[in-house]
């Protein structure tokens, strides 16, 4: 811990007791000696003017708790070493989450990062180096995100355009944002839209114009958008109403047994090492895509709907390389 984690960790220590606090539990604290508890209450004291007061009958330091005492806060941004380190983590992957989203407005705050990593001699320079987030078919949240964004922060209704890729046409309606998610490195926006009278997922690349009504939007209780958006498969509204049973082969089992496939899934180990899964799911679309990704090393075994889908989909990708 050097001085400024010290004057830092000594603030909250102070801040955080009314009783005094004696110089060796502050030192122990602080892990410091003696000597180094009175230079980082010098530095409170004189150069930030903190209210720090010795009780000469407890024989401890605290801050002043009178009406007379002034307001004491440390000047500006004032991060510990592992402050300073997680928030760099934090902003590498943000920019990662949405690339160019929020640069321009980050801008101010990443300079003052950089001084302060500079000023506290923490050598994390090429920390965006040392992170690396790898997105799989992620797409651009596109042009309007920033406005989708903040309609759904501040409460409002959104008109759009919405270009959909399944009938490949353009719609215009009235939204209530409900929830932004981020979801297999893509943004979408669960939302009530006005013109189908119900929930609705837009994904957030294919808004073509949104423009942020005054209007306030239909809230959703949390229950109702859990049941809706949650309960389902993936991406996939709906309400499940099938599970589907997967036998993973031996050489994938311990890999699936650690994997979230749904919050409701039931997982269990054979004698001979394979593994079992149970899925609720609606829609199969996102699940056989799932499914499908693990070749000969699962088996649907039900319903026998979703085994035939599977079946199918194999003959005809063997069926290429014929």
């Amino acid at each position: 811990m050097d001085k400024f984690d010290r004057v830092y960790a000594a603030d909250a220590v102070l801040r955080g007791r009314r009783a005094p606090i004696s110089r060796d539990d502050l030192a122990e604290k602080l892990e410091c000696s003696g000597p180094t508890v009175y230079r980082v209450l010098h530095v409170l004291r004189t150069l930030l003017h903190a209210p720090i007061e010795f009780d000469r009958v407890a024989r401890g330091y605290r801050y002043r708790q009178d009406a007379a005492a002034p307001s004491f806060e440390l000047p500006g941004l004032w991060f510990s070493a592992h402050e300073l380190q997680a928030l760099v983590v934090f902003h590498s992957l943000l920019d990662r989450l949405g690339p160019g989203l929020l640069g321009e407005h980050l801008a101010p705050l990443s300079g003052r990062i950089r001084e302060l990593l500079a000023h506290r001699r923490l050598n994390l320079g090429e920390a965006a180096q040392r992170i690396r987030v790898l997105g799989m078919g992620s797409r651009p949240a596109g042009h309007w995100f920033g406005t989708v964004a903040s309609a759904t922060l501040q409460r409002h209704r959104l008109e759009i355009a919405y270009h959909g890729r399944e009938r490949d046409e353009i719609t215009e309606r009235v939204i209530s944002p409900q929830r932004l998610v981020h979801y297999r490195d893509n943004w979408y926006l669960d939302a009530w839209c006005h013109r189908a009278n119900g929930l609705r997922s837009f994904a957030v690349d294919r808004v073509r114009r949104a423009a942020e009504l005054k209007e306030p939007a239909r809230s959703i209780p949390d229950a109702e958008l859990d049941r809706h958006f949650a309960g389902a498969y993936g991406i996939f509204a709906g309400e499940p109403d099938k599970t589907a049973m997967l036998r993973f082969a031996v050489a994938r089992a311990r890999w699936v047994a650690d994997e979230s496939w749904h919050p409701q899934q039931i997982g269990t180990f054979h004698a001979d090492g394979s593994y079992e899964l149970r899925v609720p799911y609606g829609d199969p679309r996102e699940l056989a895509m799932d499914i499908l990704r693990y070749g000969s090393d699962v088996e649907v075994l039900e319903p026998e709907s979703l085994r035939r889908e599977i079946a199918a989909r194999l003959a005809a990708a063997a069926a290429l390389y014929r």
